[in-house]
């Protein structure tokens, strides 16, 4: 097995400055856009769930029921904006009722009548709680002109992209990164698995990739989980290793939490070896702020790492 980057540490400061640099020149340039767009198509939303609850005049358990995707557009309608957590303590109802309904759908085991209970505790709260700023005809009990309510929709809407700009920015990240090594590996005739080509990696025919892929592990002598693994790429000839290469893609906008994660590739590093033995390879792609502390912890965990900025590192892996 060829060393990428990991055993040359002279090199690190230089590479970890360079990715910090591309990482920012993204996201000057894109995020930006990225995040409009989402707010945008997220503002829609928002004024397609004021229309369900006649612009939050009928806030009623039957309209929270028929349409359960709503909540958390509901909770960042409060003056303050509540976290989900907040709303369980507020109104006194179970966390897996809120999770349900967050996720669009109603709980399966709870009972009718306990349902309605619970979600009259929910609409109590919020009603208490609505933001007369922003939704001015709440007190008034006034009918809102168009304009109005766009423009709650508009403040709402930021405030739910603000509350998940992180993933917004990791999920264009993780896009682009894909589209890098996608265009890097079709110059040189590689090509993407079709639908249902090869059920495990290792029947990846020579010559292809996929993404977002599962791969088995054991997880003791009676257990085997699948692990999602971001790239896997079948070289055109044989490797030292004779077997599919596993990539993750990371890319992190700050150092503090990459060193908060970078225990979870170590522990699949760990699955993948004690299944498949030490010649699995198991590499990330980087692009963004990963300090010393963190790739000195992945190099010690045998873990190697290929730049974004020096992608063509990614040929020293026999690909």
């Amino acid at each position: 097995m060829k060393f990428v980057n990991r055993n040359k540490p002279d090199r690190w400061k230089n590479d970890i400055a360079d990715s910090v640099d591309l990482y920012n020149q993204w996201f000057l340039q894109f995020a930006p856009k990225t995040f409009r767009e989402t707010r945008i198509q997220t503002t829609r939303e928002v004024e397609s769930a004021l229309k369900k609850t006649e612009n939050l005049i009928n806030l009623s358990p039957k309209v929270l029921s028929e349409n359960p995707g709503i909540l958390a557009m509901l909770r960042m309608s409060t003056c303050p904006p509540i976290a989900r957590d907040r709303l369980i303590g507020l109104s006194y109802v179970t966390p897996s009722l809120v999770k349900s309904l967050e996720a669009n759908k109603l709980p399966q085991r709870m009972e009718n009548k306990k349902l309605v209970k619970e979600l009259t505790k929910l609409c109590n709260t919020i009603q208490k709680l609505i933001d007369p700023d922003i939704f001015t005809w709440i007190e008034t009990k006034s009918t809102p002109s168009d304009k109005d309510v766009e423009r709650a929709a508009t403040i709402v809407a930021d405030r739910l992209c603000g509350a998940v700009a992180d993933p917004i920015v990791r999920n264009a990240q993780e896009k682009r990164q894909l589209s890098v090594i996608t265009q890097w590996l079709e110059e040189r005739n590689y090509r993407k698995l079709e639908p249902n080509e090869a059920k495990d990696f290792r029947e990846f025919p020579k010559g292809t990739f996929d993404f977002h892929f599962n791969v088995p592990v054991n997880l003791n002598e009676e257990k085997t989980v699948n692990i999602p693994v971001d790239i896997i790429i079948n070289p055109h000839k044989n490797t030292s290793a004779n077997i599919p290469i596993l990539i993750e893609a990371k890319s992190a906008g700050d150092f503090t939490n990459v060193n908060k994660r970078r225990k979870e590739e170590a522990v699949k590093m760990s699955q993948l070896r004690n299944t498949y033995g030490d010649k699995i390879q198991f590499v990330l792609f980087l692009c963004g702020y990963f300090d010393s502390g963190y790739l000195g912890y992945e190099a010690a965990e045998g873990i190697d790492w290929v730049w974004e900025h020096r992608i063509d590192d990614l040929s020293k892996l026999e690909i």
